[in-house]
């Protein structure tokens, strides 16, 4: 995990998805422009505290240095933007070794590999809302996946609530 950067904020009651979805708005932009790519993105409150967790890569990968280069420019973006209504704590890190998929050109890198993802709503019978398989089909709107049990479905990106990678030691 990254570093932390704390940021004092009065709770103005926004939901954590607005903020959420105002804080990627600015920070796509601003991450491409130095060279990286924003990943994923959580907002939350975890043990009674609000956490703005980023994470991050760049072609080569992402190391100690480049979280705390970007811990120390997005913490006072955020603040001068006045995104984030309470105090929080922003952590700046890579995806990991199951890095999670959250766009179709993500999908399209680990082709072949296997994959767990979440679905919005149950997908087959019996009802089954998490799915593990080798993904072996990715279109503009759907993926392929070979799931061990039941066979090859394919699953649009619309039906996706949560995607990883399922790293293979």
């Amino acid at each position: 995990m990254g570093p932390l950067f704390l940021c004092k904020r009065m709770s103005t009651g926004e939901n954590l998805q607005t903020t959420k979805d105002k804080a990627k708005v600015l920070l796509e932009p601003l991450l491409e422009a130095q060279g990286y790519e924003l990943v994923d993105m959580e907002y939350r409150q975890e043990f009674g505290r609000y956490i703005l967790r980023l994470f991050i890569d760049k072609p080569g990968g992402v190391n100690l240095e480049d979280c705390v280069h970007l811990t120390g420019v997005i913490g006072p973006f955020l603040d001068v933007e006045d995104v984030v209504p309470q105090e929080y704590n922003l952590e700046v890190s890579s995806p990991g070794l199951n890095r999670p998929l959250t766009k179709p050109q993500h999908f399209a890198q680990v082709l072949g590999q296997k994959i767990r993802l979440k679905a919005r709503k149950p997908l087959s019978q019996p009802s089954k809302r998490v799915l593990k398989g080798r993904l072996v089909g990715v279109n503009e709107a759907a993926i392929e996946l070979d799931v061990e049990a039941t066979g090859r479905v394919w699953i649009a990106f619309s039906e996706i609530a949560k995607a990883n990678l399922e790293y293979e030691f």
